[in-house]
Order: C-alpha cells, then sequence, then structure tokens
C-alpha cells in the first residue's frame, strides 16, 4: 500500500468539484508558496488516508485550487524540487502524458456520494484527462465565454454522453444548461447537424445565447407560418424548433440523422403518451439530451418518459419500471428501491445545486405576506362555496370538474373581485391582494429596484397591468404572455435586461414565462397568486436568480389568509422537498375528500376581514 509521505505535499483530484486538494503538510498554504505555486482557498475536506495498514475516511486541512490554474501550476513544477509528494508527481505526468499512470491513493482520495465512496484511480484519470481535453476543444470551438468550472464538466459529461447514446442534464435552474449545450454542440460541429427543440417562449432565449457564445455556427429556426427545412443540412448547422412544431413537422425532422438532439425545459415531454414526448422518442440521433431542473415534478414515471426519449434501454419498460421503482417508492417509500433507481440512473445523469457549485451566487429570501379579505371578496366567496355544495358536486369525472371549477373560482376572488364579476370600473379597495401588492411594487420602484410578477391568469395580468401603470406613473407596463409573438416577447425582455427608460416592473404568465428566461436585472420576485406545485414557482423565481445575479433576490409571495390560498400555502412547505402527488394532482385529491371535510378545508375561516 502506498502511503503519502507526511512531510511531503499532495494533491487529490476532486472530479465532484473540477479542483485540486493539496494537503499532507502542517501548511499546505505555505508549503505551495515556497514551491513557487499559487495558495489556493482553505477547506477541510474529508479524504480516504492511508493510515497503518489501513484507510480511513478523516478530516484533512486543505488549499483548493481550481482546475485551470492547478493544471498550469503542475505543469510548470519541476519533478526534483523538494517537497513534492507522490500524488504531486503522478498528476503531473498525467498532464505531461495524457495518459494513464500509475496513482497513489493520495491521488484519489476524495470522498463522495455522502462520503461512504472513493473512485477508482482509473476513474479519477480518466476523468481529468477528459476533463483536460475538452478545455482543449472549447478552445478549438471558439466558445465566446469563459466557462466556469462546474460548467467544464458539464461539458465534458456531455460530450461523453456520445458513447452510452443519451441522458439528462438536471442543473438547478440558473446554472447555466443553456451554454454547457452550446459548448458540446460546437465541439462537435463537425460531427453533423444538432436539433434544440425547446418552449415557444425560450426561442428568442436560444438564438441571442447561440449569436452570442458560438456565433460562427450555422443557425437555422424553424419555426412561423413560412418554416422550410432544406434536404440537406451542413455540418455545423444547428435547427432550432418548439415543441410545438416538434409535433405537427415530425415527418419533416424524423428524416435526418442527428449529431445531437437537445430537449431544452424537458419537463415538456414529461408525459409519455403526449404527442411531443412520442415525437421525440422517434427522432434519430446519435446522443440525445434532455435538459431540465426539474426531472421529476410529480411521479416518478416522469423520469421514465424523459428517459424513454433520451436513453430508452436505461429503465426499461413502463409496466416494469412502475413495479420495480415507482410503486414501491411512491406507495411503500422504499428505500432499497430508491437506492437501486439512483445506482442505475447515476452515469446518465448530472445534477448539481447552486448552493453546491455557484457559492458566490447572492441568496435568495423568502416572505409570505399575509393579506386581508374586503367585504366583497368574503362574500363572493362564501357564496360560490355555499352554492357549489349546496348544488351539488357530483361523482366521478363531474366531481373533479366541478371541483376544479370552485377552486378556480376562490383563487380568483383572492386575486380580485374583478376577475369574476368583470367589474373593472373601480380597482380600489376592493382586494386586499391587489392594494398590498400596488403598495409593495410602488416602494420598489421608489427605491430605484426592479421586479417580477407571476400570475397563473391572463384577465389578472391584464388588470394588474393597466392598474399599475396608472399607480406608479409608468405609461406601459409590460406583460409577458402566451398571445404574443416570439419577437413580441424578446422585445419586452431585451428591454427590461439593458434599457433604463423601460417599466422597472414586468408582470409575467406563469406557465409562458416561468422557464428559459434570463431576467437578472429584477431583485425582486413578486407570486402574486399560488400554483399547486412548488416546482413551477421555483422555476418562476429562478428567471432572476441565475448566473449573471449580482444582488440578493427577494421572493415575495401573497397569500390570501383564511381562504383556499392558506392551504396552497401549508401544502407548499410538507411538500417543497419532494415531489409527492398532491404538488401536481391537488384538485384530483381534494375531489376524493368527502363533502364535510373539503367545505371545511375550503370555508373562509379566521380571515380578516375589512
Amino acid at each position: 500500500m502506498t502511503q503519502p509521505r507526511p512531510d511531503r505535499l499532495q494533491a487529490t483530484y476532486l472530479p465532484e468539484h473540477m479542483a485540486f486538494a493539496f494537503w499532507g503538510v502542517a501548511d499546505p498554504a505555505g508549503e505551495l508558496a515556497t514551491l513557487g505555486l499559487p495558495v489556493g482557498t482553505p477547506a477541510t475536506y474529508r479524504m480516504a488516508v492511508p493510515i497503518d495498514d489501513v484507510i480511513a475516511a478523516t478530516d484533512v486541512a486543505v488549499q483548493v485550487i481550481e482546475f485551470a490554474e492547478a493544471v498550469q501550476s503542475l505543469r510548470t513544477l519541476r519533478e526534483d524540487q523538494p517537497g513534492i509528494g507522490e500524488s504531486v508527481l503522478a498528476w503531473k505526468r498525467v498532464i505531461d502524458t495524457r495518459e494513464l499512470q500509475s496513482m497513489p491513493t493520495a491521488a484519489h482520495a476524495s470522498l463522495y456520494r455522502d462520503h461512504t465512496v472513493v473512485k477508482s484511480a482509473t476513474s479519477t484519470a480518466t476523468h481529468f484527462i477528459h476533463s483536460l481535453t475538452v478545455r482543449d476543444k472549447l478552445d478549438h470551438a471558439r466558445i465566446q465565454a469563459t466557462l466556469r468550472p462546474y460548467q467544464i464538466q458539464g461539458v465534458a459529461w456531455l460530450t461523453a454522453l456520445t458513447e452510452s447514446g443519451g441522458g439528462i442534464l438536471a442543473d438547478e435552474m440558473g446554472l447555466g444548461k443553456t451554454l454547457q449545450a452550446i459548448s458540446m454542440i460546437a465541439i462537435r460541429a463537425a460531427d453533423g447537424s444538432h436539433l434544440v427543440v425547446c418552449p415557444t417562449s425560450v426561442i428568442g432565449n436560444w438564438r441571442r445565447e447561440i449569436n452570442r457564445f458560438a456565433p460562427h455556427l450555422t443557425l437555422v429556426v424553424h419555426h412561423g407560418a413560412n418554416r422550410c427545412l432544406p434536404s440537406d443540412l451542413a455540418p455545423g448547422t444547428v435547427v432550432l424548433t418548439s415543441y410545438s412544431v416538434l409535433r405537427s413537422d415530425s415527418e419533416q425532422l424524423e428524416r435526418f440523422r442527428w449529431a445531437s438532439a437537445i430537449f431544452d425545459e424537458a419537463q415538456q415531454i414529461k408525459n409519455p403518451s403526449s404527442l411531443a414526448a412520442q415525437a421525440a422518442a422517434r427522432l434519430s440521433a446519435d446522443v440525445k439530451v434532455a435538459m431540465t431542473g426539474t426531472p421529476v415534478e410529480n411521479r416518478l414515471e416522469e423520469l421514465w418518459s424523459l428517459f424513454q426519449v433520451a436513453n430508452p434501454g436505461v429503465l426499461g419498460t413502463r409496466a416494469r419500471f412502475r413495479q420495480r421503482f415507482a410503486v414501491p417508492i411512491e406507495t411503500g417509500r422504499s428505500a432499497s428501491a430508491a437506492t437501486r433507481l439512483t445506482t442505475i440512473i447515476e452515469p446518465y445523469v448530472l445534477r448539481r445545486t447552486k448552493d453546491a457549485v455557484a457559492k458566490d451566487l447572492p441568496p435568495k429570501q423568502f416572505s409570505t405576506v399575509e393579506c386581508t379579505v374586503t367585504s366583497e371578496q368574503a362574500r363572493i366567496y362564501r357564496a360560490a362555496v355555499a352554492d357549489a355544495f349546496d348544488t351539488g358536486l357530483g361523482t366521478g369525472i363531474t366531481r373533479r370538474g366541478n371541483v376544479l371549477a370552485l377552486l378556480t373560482t376562490l383563487k380568483q376572488v383572492c386575486n380580485h373581485p374583478a376577475q369574476v364579476t368583470g367589474d373593472t370600473d373601480d380597482m380600489h379597495g376592493r382586494s386586499g391582494k391587489f392594494d398590498r401588492a400596488t403598495e409593495m411594487l410602488a416602494e420598489i420602484v421608489d427605491d430605484g429596484d426592479r421586479a417580477l410578477v407571476f400570475t397563473q391568469y391572463r384577465t389578472m395580468g391584464e388588470l394588474l397591468s393597466k392598474h399599475l401603470g396608472s399607480e406608479l406613473g409608468i405609461s406601459d407596463v409590460p406583460f409577458l404572455h402566451g398571445g404574443l409573438s416570439v419577437a413580441k416577447r424578446d422585445e419586452m425582455v431585451e428591454a427590461f435586461q439593458t434599457d433604463d427608460e423601460s417599466s422597472p416592473v414586468l408582470i409575467l404568465s406563469l406557465r409562458a414565462a416561468g422557464f428559459g428566461l434570463n431576467l437578472t436585472r429584477a431583485n425582486h420576485v413578486v407570486h402574486y397568486d399560488r400554483w399547486w406545485n412548488p416546482a413551477v414557482e421555483d422555476q418562476a423565481t429562478d428567471r432572476a436568480h441565475r448566473i449573471g445575479q449580482q444582488r440578493t433576490v427577494n421572493v415575495h409571495t401573497l397569500v390570501t389568509g383564511g381562504t383556499v390560498e392558506d392551504h396552497i400555502a401549508a401544502m407548499h412547505e410538507s411538500k417543497r422537498a419532494v415531489a409527492a402527488s398532491i404538488s401536481g394532482n391537488s384538485e384530483a385529491a381534494l375531489a376524493d375528500l368527502p363533502d364535510s371535510e373539503l367545505r371545511e378545508l375550503l370555508e373562509l375561516d379566521g380571515a380578516v376581514i375589512i
């Protein structure tokens, strides 16, 4: 067993962080300086350290140096310098030769997966060599960006997927999945043509990002009334299209063998029975990548659907997946089934969080703003509940439809009575939430800040746009929703991000703009009404909280006290950490309750009425 000399500097590669940890002496920083190497960031890492005749997990004081800087330093290091340990020399030789070398334990001593596993020397060196090669390829690919270490690691992972057929890039929202995918496409430009499928609202963002980071690529936007693909596509051509066009033009897109097919915001194909998911599965590509920050929003079968597109052989048939994993995990909370599933999908899923890899990103601050109920709101709310139960909710599918209609009405009453009655002559003093939102946004604007306001209802967005314009003294408060053209949406985003004269408040439809957009100029996010699934609201928040954000993002969630919104808030608190069935099927879950329990839940109880 090769043991590190206690008086020699050791170097351990950290694959999970794409950096090196230097340790092994009493003062690692001092030893680095003595050797003429840069001093890193002090930290404590748990290492698998040889002690006597065993290898034990031990907390070690280290100096962490980022990948590129460490590689450059090791490359220039002389092997005859005193104080250099066996692992430092081993990594220098790997860098010099790009070949696997004999590795002492200290060279790959980094623990991962809950500090229970050490990667083998061969695996660690292979990962390192691949990452080193990808850095060189990025230079040759003419990417106009400086990628962060974790993004380079992501590109290395994506390029390696060609050998396995595909996978899921599941980085948390805001970590630059688009840039990583563009980098992979640029590296593999000569391999053929590439397809990117995304929601309509994100086409403009993809077009901007490709032109910004890889302007040398040939871009074809296959969208709109007059779209037409040529019969032949030159290598390095990127075809950008939407899920709706994928459905309608599936035969045309299936004619090509794509070098890569990227599915952005892949939750759009989480339903395996949908036409979009079926069309995506039929496409022929050397590698398929599903990109989503929420690979499982509601049910585990959504994960199966993504794999059915990206790499169908991994999870087998739908029935088998249900039997082995979905039912035991969701119904029986089986830890062993969850562990088996994690082990199977681990090579094909890359998931990083902001807390782990983007520590320089400013924090989010959450606040729940409880709003009062006006007498008009209370009257309409109570009448809606009473009428629904007096009339009868019915049974089966009819009951579910009636419960959904009631919930929609109650949420709209919480927003503003005008959304239900249609009376928009005077909006003041009729909704505690509406008035509180106006006050908050006026204060935000007075402070010179910018805000995103999300609502799930187009009517509410239009009411807010008109009202806030007059109240805040802004000639035009824009409202980005699904009814706008792609060009108009792009124009709104560009103005908000770059134009100092534009409105400091942007209202957005939760569904149309809850993903894919970069709106980092905002440092306030207001959720005007509640969506049943907390993951959807989190995605919307991350329009502002993403790479490029320099300030703390303040997230304000408006809740009308004593109403159905209180129930949604409580559900979010209990379900945010785990995507459970109620997160996506809350209406169905409520419809299954007996009338007495459902009515008790929906009654206006404890509300402050003014």
